[in-house]
């Protein structure tokens, strides 16, 4: 009970194991002084947590960009020198996650809360800094940003980046120290003609008058180098869904607790709702292959909202159709 009263944040994070290097879904509860992490089973937490990571002394890596296939991690080094690394399931949700362990990290010390704060906000470049040595290091094959192919309103294209996976770049190879300060990089970056727009979501930005705001630090915006601005559009490509279904924009995603259909066991799965069209798809969080591992269309469904027992309360209407 006193740890509950004491509860800075809560919810799913992937974590890495120590000994098999796996990665397992765990129920995580932040605490003025420590992380807890629990297992699922049933669907539900279990009563004791089966780890905990003290804040004390500890140090916090994001954007940590080691593992290529998963950008959106979080790395903490533990006084005992003792990694961790932890998966969230967007951009926002690890930042505020970040955000709220440094400030658990550094409660006893104000003055280093309100610094970074300060420099979340904050604009600063380097001095003499030269985009041409920014370009040349974000093409480097070993080191550089990872380019993907990615779906833009139905097309495909190829050898491309999300907005938010340059800025994690820039800062995570020390060109920037806020995402404020990258955003701005990018912008300059695309002003000359370095990187260029590619789809409907990222064009429509660079409309804006401010610089600052042309470019999008977002998952769904897409950009790629200028040389390498053709479009490529293949109808052979080796999806498990149609093309259709995944270039609806992105309203909603995170992590959900998901029952079999056969076995009808309880396994958490991270869920991605889109619209136009709309469907609703999931994704095992442990595998590092970003496909769906199933969904559906929303066109006619009925949601009800139910209670413990799995049926909807009595009394009140919970069903609504789509």
């Amino acid at each position: 009970m006193q740890e509950a009263a004491g509860v800075l944040k809560e919810g799913f994070l992937v974590k890495r194991g120590h000994i098999v290097r796996n990665w397992k879904v765990r129920w995580f509860v932040l605490l003025q002084d420590k992380l807890l992490y629990y297992k699922i089973e049933g669907g539900k937490k279990e009563p004791s947590p089966k780890g905990r990571i003290l804040l004390d002394g500890c140090t916090i890596t994001c954007p940590c960009l080691e593992y290529e296939n998963r950008p959106l991690l979080i790395k903490l080094k533990t006084k005992t020198n003792t990694d961790y690394f932890l998966e969230c399931c967007s951009r926002e949700e690890r930042d505020s996650w970040a955000l709220d362990i440094t400030g658990a990290i550094h409660a006893g010390h104000p003055v280093q809360v309100q610094e970074l704060h300060r420099m979340k906000n904050t604009f600063k470049l380097l001095e003499n800094i030269s985009l041409h040595h920014i370009v040349e290091r974000i093409c480097d094959s070993s080191t550089g940003i990872k380019l993907t192919r990615n779906l833009a309103q139905g097309n495909r294209y190829k050898e491309t980046f999300t907005g938010s996976a340059l800025v994690d770049w820039l800062i995570s190879n020390s060109f920037a120290v806020s995402r404020f300060e990258a955003v701005t990089l990018a912008s300059m970056l695309m002003e000359e003609n370095f990187i260029k727009p590619v789809g409907a979501r990222s064009t429509e930005a660079t409309r804006y008058s401010d610089l600052s705001e042309q470019f999008l630090d977002d998952s769904t915006a897409l950009y790629m180098f200028a040389e390498s601005s053709k479009k490529n559009i293949s109808s052979k490509e080796e999806l498990q869904f149609n093309i259709s279904e995944l270039s609806g924009t992105i309203v909603k995603q995170g992590f959900l607790v998901k029952q079999g259909h056969k076995r009808k066991n309880w396994k958490v799965r991270r869920f991605v709702l889109r619209a136009d069209p709309a469907f609703l798809h999931y994704y095992d969080p442990t595998k590092e292959e970003n496909r769906p591992v199933g969904g559906f269309s929303l066109r006619g469904c009925l949601v009800s909202a139910l209670e413990d027992n799995g049926v909807p309360a009595e009394g009140k209407s919970k069903t609504q159709e789509l």
